[in-house]
Parts: structure tokens; C-alpha cells; sequence
């Protein structure tokens, strides 16, 4: 997406207000933002990116090693409801030792221009997964299976955000496409479906294991398996 065709902050939070039925306010309240979250299904610190407004800089504390494993997303993906929830209620009792974390540091190919393929990129960053993370999640999750450099191709803005990839980002965070489309202006594929509760809880986990160390994804992984059984 070109520069040129990205619209002010003020514009993109007025499509999101707009796409799930509310009024627009800007700038934006706490309270306006934390409505925005619950009814579109983005986290608070996305809709930040959106306003290009300051991100919290615990936001970007990380192990640089982790970020939402492979095994962890389809071993959560194959749970029943009920141990998706014990999942979930696992990863949010853990906290990483202290002095585990650092501040997230973009390579200079990770410094992006601005645009929707970057911004749904920095929403997934936030989530502590770099474009190979990004990619391998978003395979399982969506079945758009891309390589790592196309994920940063779009970011970049060589490669375009087409209905594929908005599919592969609107599930890997969660959100409805018809949310994300509204935002972008990109126009869904007549093949987009609606989120299951696979899918919703599973995206949930993943920003829940957002500040989790690689031993303790392990730990989690590995939990998830005992509860499927296998």
C-alpha cells in the first residue's frame, strides 16, 4: 500500500468506529478506545498504532527467542473449547523472570513506510512475532501460507495487501475480516468466512504469550498437549 492512499489517524480510527456501528471520536479517549477494542476484537495498544499514538515501551519488552510457537498454536487449535480456556487461563497466570525481557530494537529492514501492510505487521510485532513467526502462524491459522519475506514484502509495501493476506492477518489477530477490510479499503475475497472459536481463542492466546520467555511457550506447549490427550 502506497503512502499516498493512507489516510490520516484520525480517518482510520472513524472506518474502524464506523465498521462496528459507533461514532467516531478524536482524538480518542481512553474510554472511546477501550469500546473500539471490545467491539472490533483489536487489542487497545493496536488501535494506539492505528492513532499513531505512543505504544506503552513495556509494550515492546520480549524474549527475542519466543514469540506464539508453531506447536503451541495447533496443539491450541485442536483443543476443545474447555481446554482452550484452561490454556489460556495457564498462559495469563504466567509472568517471565525478571530481567527475561528487553526492548524490542526493529532491524533495519523491520523500519517500515507508512501504510496498512506496516501497520498490520507492527499489530502482529506486538505480539512478539517477527516475519518468520508472523508466517508460520498465520499458515496455521488461516491457511494463507506465505514466506517470510512475502510477510515483509507487504510491510515494505512491495507487495501488495490483497484479500489473501487480509485473510491471513484478520485471522491470525482475531478480527473479523469485514473489520479489517473497512480499515483498509481492501475488498474481501468471496471466500472469506467468519472467525470460529477456534480461531478467536487461539489469537487470544497468542497475544496472551506476548511477554512469555521460549522455556515457558515450552511449558505451555507442552501442557496443551496433556490436555488433548496426545
Amino acid at each position: 500500500m502506497e503512502p499516498s492512499t493512507y489516510p490520516e489517524p484520525d480517518v482510520r480510527l472513524a472506518r474502524l468506529a464506523g465498521a462496528v456501528g459507533l461514532s467516531a471520536t478524536w482524538p480518542p479517549t481512553e474510554g472511546s478506545l477501550d469500546s473500539l477494542a471490545a467491539r472490533t476484537g483489536l487489542r487497545t495498544h493496536d488501535l494506539l498504532l492505528v492513532a499513531d499514538l505512543p505504544v506503552p515501551e513495556s509494550a515492546w519488552l520480549f524474549d527475542a527467542r519466543a514469540g506464539a510457537s508453531s506447536s503451541l498454536v495447533w496443539r491450541s487449535l485442536d483443543l476443545p473449547a474447555s481446554g482452550r480456556r484452561l490454556l489460556r487461563s495457564r498462559a495469563r497466570s504466567m509472568t517471565a523472570p525478571t530481567g527475561t525481557l528487553i526492548p524490542w530494537e526493529p532491524r533495519p529492514y523491520e523500519v517500515y513506510p507508512p501504510g496498512f501492510g506496516s501497520l498490520l505487521l507492527r499489530m502482529l510485532g506486538l505480539r512478539n512475532l517477527n516475519w518468520s513467526g508472523a508466517a508460520k502462524v498465520m499458515c496455521l491459522m488461516s491457511g494463507v501460507c506465505k514466506a517470510a519475506s512475502t510477510i515483509g514484502g507487504v510491510a515494505l509495501g512491495t507487495k501488495s495487501l490483497d484479500a489473501e493476506m487480509l485473510d491471513g492477518f484478520a485471522a491470525t489477530l482475531g478480527v473479523s475480516v469485514a473489520v479489517l477490510a473497512e480499515l483498509t479499503g481492501v475488498r474481501p475475497s468471496a471466500e472469506s468466512s467468519e472467525l470460529t472459536p477456534e480461531l478467536v481463542d487461539t489469537a487470544a492466546l497468542v497475544w496472551e504469550v506476548r511477554h512469555l520467555t521460549r522455556s515457558q511457550e515450552d511449558l505451555l506447549a507442552g501442557y496443551a498437549e496433556v490436555l488433548g490427550g496426545k
